[in-house]
């Protein structure tokens, strides 16, 4: 690849960050792309070619078992194309700049990556009946972790009469997060986005079903690329048919992801994440008087004292407590699963030691 192919690379957000790692895969004369979609086990990849569909190499299959580890959209993956073929073949993902994961579905203690090297996450949520907190800051959680920037999208504020009453209550669990207030179905408050769709710059909506990502993309795209239908009946919740993560490039050069709708927001290990999206109860902490204070029904508790006082709102303490406690969880859990493989593969290791000295000693009898 030269600086040409390079150049036609930023057109979908390459950039310096990237560089070191990708001169190790050309030296064997692969090539570099990004994942724009994926669709089962092939991948729609953008290379300095233009699109192309790839698929995972034998030896990545067999090196890589976890999810985690495989590509996903946003990625940018090193390739190889055989003689004539018309599909690439991945063979190894880069490093990533920011991910956003979560703890995948279920009883299983594995990470599930939901996108790759999104400079921005757009958080979007409904003021309709499906408006929920709790639900909020669970997100901003799964933000915190990423590393990229977050911003809060409150759409639908056409179906809202309290708008000064939720942005009220919104501040106090978004702390310094930026807020945009908006009605993408009729077009007010979208040009609040403007200042984050820079050219290069990875956008990704996040929400759950039914909060109007799919209605943003098409307005930002200037036509209806994604499917939308209006939410369902009294409840409110949505049905809109996104059913995969994909990228679109915006025609100022921004690129934008759109995500299906979250059932589970099932967090994944870390309390860094908890401590940047409580960072007002975390500062509390401090003030406990013990340092392993559980602010449940210790004395002294600085926390507490806040709730009582109707300085900190009982319900963010809830959630705060709630979320902590399902991170240990997962920790407990994954530290147990590698304990396991360790323990297997000591096993493994000194069954075959066996194996080769009871073969010596029947080769020299």
């Amino acid at each position: 690849m030269n600086h040409n192919d390079f150049l036609k690379l930023e057109l979908y957000g390459w950039n310096s960050f990237y560089t070191a790692d990708a001169e190790k895969h050309l030296t064997k004369g692969g090539a570099i792309a990004r994942v724009l979609l994926e669709h089962k086990n092939r991948y729609r990849l953008y290379s300095s070619q233009g699109e192309i569909w790839g698929e995972l190499s034998g030896r990545f299959i067999h090196k890589y078992r976890s999810r985690a580890e495989r590509p996903v959209v946003g990625d940018w993956v090193g390739i190889g194309v055989r003689g004539g073929s018309e599909v690439a073949i991945i063979q190894q993902v880069l490093p990533r700049k920011t991910k956003i994961s979560r703890k995948e579905a279920g009883v299983r203690s594995e990470e599930q990556v939901i996108a790759a090297n999104v400079d921005t996450i757009f958080i979007v949520s409904g003021l309709d009946q499906d408006f929920n907190l709790r639900r909020i800051e669970r997100y901003f959680l799964l933000a915190n972790k990423s590393g990229a920037e977050k911003v809060l999208v409150l759409n639908k504020s056409d179906l809202s009469d309290k708008l000064d009453d939720i942005l009220r209550e919104v501040k106090k669990v978004a702390l310094d997060t930026p807020i945009l207030l908006m009605s993408a179905k009729y077009d007010q408050g979208l040009d609040g986005l403007s200042p984050y769709l820079a050219p290069g710059k990875t956008l990704a909506l996040i929400g759950s079903s039914g909060t109007g990502k799919s209605t943003i993309i098409n307005k930002l795209l200037g036509e209806e690329r994604q499917k939308v239908e209006e939410t369902s009946g009294d409840d409110y919740r949505g049905r809109h048919t996104t059913s995969h993560r994909e990228l679109f490039l915006l025609a100022n050069g921004a690129i934008v992801m759109d995500t299906p709708g979250m059932r589970e927001i099932q967090l994944w290990s870390g309390d860094e994440g908890v401590a940047d999206t409580f960072d007002d109860i975390e500062a509390l902490a401090h003030e406990c008087r013990f340092s392993d204070c559980q602010h449940r029904n210790e004395p002294f508790c600085a926390v507490r004292k806040s709730v009582d006082e109707g300085r900190l709102e009982p319900v963010r303490l809830q959630n705060y407590l709630k979320m902590k406690n399902e991170i240990q969880t997962v920790e407990r859990m994954v530290n147990q699963k590698s304990v396991d493989h360790r323990q297997k593969a000591e096993r493994l290791r000194k069954k075959e030691s066996k194996y080769k000295s009871d073969y010596k000693d029947d080769l020299s009898s």
